[in-house]
């Protein structure tokens, strides 16, 4: 039997990679003339390389939404509503982790479906909290207390500092990006940088050159950190024997008496190259990962995190993963979802320096929201 050889890229971490070579193996073992070899890229060619660059040598990729507004413009990527039946689609949307599905749609296609969600949540190490006679933080003042004491952590390098920016913005009332003329409004800016700019006085400076990952690496291989306020979640860090140390995830905080945080949706989407000589054998892949039967078992069980809704209430998956799914689910739902227009990524690959820098070393959120706004309108031309 001649086999069909179809090739997929992904990022590199255990969450990334291990979910799509089980769920390749076993779909080859059911479709023995398919074979899918999968290969991952570092977590910063994920943000930062072009799809463009990839489409020719790969059939299937894993992406990241706010790559859709540039596929809808030049056409790159396989349209799945001409591929997969509407029924599956209907309900993938149905089942959507809060905004999950409809980020990857854009102008009237479906560009991928969702098969791994997050957004930054809160997490600790409850072994650390009641060795030193502290209590779980429930809002942000007492996230603040906490860091005084020398016991948070968050990830802060430039992309988290602009993603935990959209975050206070939304704090003080105002989504970004609600007028072409500027990110956000002057006064609401000035609040948003400065709640972080006060949080911040407080890490390890080590915290500037950490990524979610390195965060949980150094709360678990560590016994200094006790508390995150605020990083996308990971699930392998609420698994047994993963690392040395297990940690427990949460809600994000409430604060100013007005409800909880609202972070910024993240996951990642499977997508089909337009230019694939296998595109119906690749969508049916596709379907097969997303489905609710897959992401509940095979797919959780090799480390995944899920993105079909069953998977996150489901009583077996979560006893996989210590609730990490059931205690988070809540901020999913209210997660906000990044702009998604041709040129945004131009934006949020230049944005986050600015505003790092200003929580490191402080000085004119002046200056930074004119330098927000001027990235802005350039990314808009």
């Amino acid at each position: 039997m001649t086999s069909k050889k179809l090739k997929g890229i992904t990022w590199n971490h255990s969450r990334g990679l291990v979910p799509m070579v089980a769920t390749a193996q076993r779909y080859s073992e059911l479709h023995p003339d398919i074979e899918i070899e999968w290969r991952a890229r570092s977590l910063q060619e994920f943000a930062d390389k072009p799809l463009d660059e990839l489409v020719d040598d790969y059939d299937l990729l894993i992406i990241d939404h706010p790559w859709v507004g540039h596929v809808a413009a030049t056409g790159i990527l396989a349209p799945l509503e001409d591929h997969l039946s509407e029924e599956f689609l209907e309900n993938q949307a149905a089942n959507s982790v809060g905004a999950s599905y409809p980020s990857y749609a854009y102008g009237v296609c479906q560009w991928a479906l969702p098969v791994d969600t997050a957004c930054p949540v809160a997490s600790s190490r409850p072994d650390l909290l009641k060795e030193a006679g502290l209590e779980l933080p429930q809002t942000f003042e007492d996230v603040l207390d906490l860091a005084q004491k020398g016991y948070v952590a968050f990830p802060a390098i430039p992309i988290d500092s602009l993603m935990n920016f959209y975050m206070a913005c939304t704090a003080f009332g105002e989504d970004p990006f609600q007028t072409k003329e500027r990110v956000v409004s002057r006064q609401v800016g000035k609040k948003a940088l400065q709640l972080l700019r006060e949080l911040a006085s407080h890490i390890d400076p080590a915290c500037f050159d950490r990524n979610p990952i390195k965060t949980y690496e150094a709360m678990t291989q560590g016994d200094d950190i006790a508390y995150c306020p605020f990083a996308y979640g990971y699930i392998n860090y609420a698994r047994r024997n993963y690392a040395r140390k297990k940690l427990q995830f949460h809600d994000l905080v409430s604060i100013n008496g007005d409800g909880q945080l609202v972070s910024t949706l993240g996951g990642t989407g499977l997508a089909i190259s337009a230019g694939s000589d296998y595109i119906k054998e690749a969508c049916d892949y596709a379907a097969f990962v997303a489905s609710p039967q897959c992401q509940q078992s095979i797919y959780v069980e090799s480390g995944g995190q899920p993105a079909h809704k069953s998977a996150w209430k489901s009583d077996y998956a979560n006893s996989l993963c210590g609730n990490f799914m059931a205690d988070t689910l809540p901020a999913l739902e209210r997660a906000f979802l990044r702009p998604r227009y041709d040129g945004y990524l131009y934006f949020q690959d230049h944005a986050g320096d600015p505003v790092r820098d200003f929580l490191m070393n402080g000085g004119s959120e002046e200056k930074i929201l004119e330098k927000l706004n001027q990235l802005y309108k350039e990314s808009l031309v």
